[in-house]
């Protein structure tokens, strides 16, 4: 994080913990701040008047950036929030031009997520696709790609693990990598150690080796 988001983040986080620690609060408002300390290691949050600050320098963006630089190849990008999508799109379709990416979200039709899967799957210029794990999750196919990133996670491990299986459907033959981009004491690992400990639980009741991302 930068000085600007690390001084916000510890003053966010003061006050969730008060929030959280009152009785008196909804579960809904608790989560509300918890969500903030999230967005704002993803470059932005919402604050209570429902405007969206955007941070000057996005240190998380600019690795996502400097990851691609080094390879060719296609690649997954899974973000949690809209503003996210829309701003990791705009910023590949400046570097790379607007037919190297396409996006899937909420707001898109069945048939925008189909076309959108199709150009990424068959056309050679399309080389990103965006999107949120929790929509463009589930019964895509999306082998195409050689690295998928996460931009952001949430505690969903059901929701993980299908995001990661897109990339390897049926007739993947190809090593696929992953990438977590991580604020390094925030949230983010907190979420991460929390999918694992899931994992390890998940591993133990069928009596599997579980998987260590960590």
């Amino acid at each position: 994080l930068t000085e600007e988001q690390r001084k916000v983040y510890k003053d966010l986080k003061r006050k969730a913990l008060a929030i959280i620690n009152d009785d008196t609060v909804s579960y809904t408002n608790k989560l509300t701040e918890v969500l903030k300390l999230h967005q704002l290691t993803c470059g932005f949050y919402k604050t209570d008047d429902g405007e969206i600050h955007k941070f000057k320098t996005n240190p998380k963006l600019n690795e996502m950036m400097s990851i691609l630089e080094e390879t060719e190849d296609k690649c997954i990008i899974w973000a949690n929030y809209v503003f996210n999508i829309k701003m990791i799109k705009q910023k590949l379709e400046e570097t790379y031009g607007k037919d190297s990416v396409v996006s899937i979200y909420g707001e898109d039709s069945v048939k925008v997520r189909n076309a959108a899967v199709e150009n990424f799957q068959q056309n050679d210029r399309c080389r990103f696709i965006v999107g949120n794990p929790t929509v463009g999750g589930y019964g895509l196919t999306l082998t195409a790609a050689r690295y998928v990133i996460y931009y952001s996670n949430n505690y969903n491990l059901e929701v993980r693990q299908q995001s990661e299986d897109r990339a390897h459907r049926y007739g993947q033959t190809a090593q696929v990598t992953y990438i977590d981009l991580i604020a390094n004491e925030s949230i983010d690992r907190m979420i991460l150690n929390s999918l694992e400990n899931k994992i390890k639980i998940s591993a133990k009741t069928l009596g599997e080796q579980a998987l260590k991302w960590l």
